[in-house]
């Protein structure tokens, strides 16, 4: 069982038949998750996350730390003391997001899209309340309720180019983070975070201003927002006329914008857009196969800004696609040097360094890759080191691992997995159940779950007491069965009454894998 699941049932336990008041709103509400249960789970997929969404931003630390320094201000004056924590994301896409717990984090993209620290403190306020409100804790509680076990919460995927590599908490939380809030929730996030900045000693009208901004952004259909703060956050006029109804009603008067302060702070983040515009074109190139102008790109950006490690980064991605593995290798050496806290950097090199048969790099790349964050290629390529070193269980642990994962590497996974384990435990991949039919013929059905096809399989028939078959048949299945396919073969038994079928059970018990 994993932390998540541990904690999910320890909470449904102790809180299933309670109601609450909620801290911002004041309003009864059923709660599942125990304030502590909310902490640990932000905290566990905090770092995760961010490296999902870009890792953090390191170029200019004062930068942060000036978020940071804004976000505790405003934080201050949240009706739930929490222990929020504020990030700033090395990402290009206008967003921020808040996960339970009063984990924060917001994009440099985002930064460069607002005026004043007044509309910083607007964004900030809002995230906060998503986290004091409990609103993503509220979207958990209600996956739970709906799927009927807490282990099986639905969740989207995330629009960032690394959430579908992430398994584990990594993908919850990129999904948590992806997830579209209630249209009562944004209002309870725009009017509380309004009165929080204000308490901070912010001018409200600035919460008033940038909502105006996202409307007009919105309406033309910028392709960075709508795969930032729209997709989670959409903006509509109605919210700008909340805002102000907010600032009329509570009386809300005067506060510092703080416009020119905002501006110095974020100079250097100007000054080197033009690189990052150059990255995010390169970046965009390589989607579409096009390695040359991706090269391109990523040489310009790093002539504009040659302190940024992304840069590298993808000069490294293009010079992989074009076989130049060694200049590849070089390229990650230059992005690790600048940023050796981001993943993809890890793996990337993890991965070239495999196919130029340095296995020992290759191995300690890809489980740096993995302390940062937990994907299905990295364990996949680990899980392969490992059997071919001898270590048939270290390896069955890593393909299991990887294999939750809808890519490429979640596949070749299950495959190797199969591969692997299955000829020992064929009852682990292929599912068995016995069918009576109108002429009270019972057969027994053969359903291959694994990625591989079977032959030779063997299935017994017999009473079944629950962890062993007595007075047990073999059946031996001739055709091979392929991946997700089911055979059937007719047993001895017959006319068995149906209060009796019950009794009866089957189980494989052999079967080879066709390579």
């Amino acid at each position: 069982m994993n932390r998540l699941t541990a904690l999910l049932l320890a909470s449904l336990l102790l809180l299933l038949a309670g109601c609450a008041a909620n801290p911002v709103t004041g309003k009864k509400e059923l709660t599942l998750l125990s304030q502590s249960a909310e902490i640990g789970l932000g905290q566990e997929y905090y770092a995760p996350t961010r490296q999902t969404e870009g890792g953090d931003y390191v170029l200019d630390p004062a930068l942060t730390s000036y978020v940071q320094e804004i976000g505790q201000r405003v934080a201050a004056q949240s009706d739930r003391p929490l222990p929020y924590e504020f990030s700033l994301l090395n990402n290009s896409v206008p967003n921020a997001w808040a996960l339970p717990g009063g984990k924060i984090a917001i994009n440099r993209g985002l930064l460069l899209e607002m005026g004043s620290e007044a509309e910083l403190a607007a964004v900030i306020g809002h995230e906060i309340v998503h986290a004091a409100a409990r609103h993503g804790a509220q979207n958990m509680e209600r996956g739970m309720l709906m799927q009927g076990a807490v282990a099986a919460i639905a969740i989207a995927s995330s629009e960032s180019q690394y959430a579908d590599l992430a398994v584990g908490a990594a993908s919850i939380g990129a999904g948590l983070i992806s997830q579209r809030y209630s249209r009562s929730a944004e209002l309870e996030a725009d009017h509380y975070g309004i009165l929080y900045m204000h308490r901070a000693g912010y001018d409200p009208s600035a919460a008033v201003d940038l909502q105006q901004t996202f409307v007009r952004l919105s309406e033309g259909r910028q392709q960075n927002w709508l795969n930032g703060l729209f997709a989670s956050h959409p903006p509509s006029q109605e919210r700008v006329e909340a805002n102000r109804e907010t600032i009329r009603t509570l009386g809300l008067t005067g506060g510092e914008m703080g416009r020119e302060r905002y501006q110095q702070r974020i100079a250097g983040l100007k000054s080197s857009k033009p690189a990052y515009d150059a990255y995010d074109q390169g970046r965009a190139a390589l989607e579409k196969g096009d390695s040359a102008a991706a090269l391109r790109l990523a040489e310009q950006a790093i002539r504009l800004e040659p302190r940024e490690g992304i840069f590298y980064g993808l000069k490294g991605d293009a010079l992989t696609e074009r076989k130049d593995l060694r200049g590849a290798e070089a390229a990650y050496n230059q992005a690790i040097a600048r940023n050796p806290q981001f993943f993809a950097h890890h793996l990337n090199r993890g991965m070239v360094r495999n196919q130029l048969g340095n296995q020992n790099g290759a191995r300690s790349d890809l489980e740096r890759s993995l302390q940062l964050l937990p994907t299905a290629n990295a364990n996949y390529l680990l899980g392969e080191l490992a059997f071919t070193s001898g270590n048939r269980q270290q390896a069955l642990g890593f393909f299991k691992a990887a294999a939750d994962s809808n890519s490429s590497a979640g596949r070749q996974s299950r495959q190797r997995l199969a591969e692997i384990d299955l000829p020992a435990n064929p009852h682990n991949y292929l599912h068995t159940t016995l069918q009576q039919r109108s002429d009270g013929s019972l057969w027994v059905e053969v359903h291959n779950r694994s990625e591989v096809t079977v032959r030779r399989v063997q299935v017994d028939v017999g009473r079944d007491s629950g962890r062993t078959l007595s007075e047990s048949r073999p059946y031996h299945f001739a055709q091979a069965i392929g991946p997700n396919q089911r055979a059937s073969l007719r047993t001895h038994l017959n006319d068995i009454p149906r209060d009796q079928l019950r009794t009866w059970g089957s189980r494989a018990v052999r079967a080879e894998v066709v390579r």
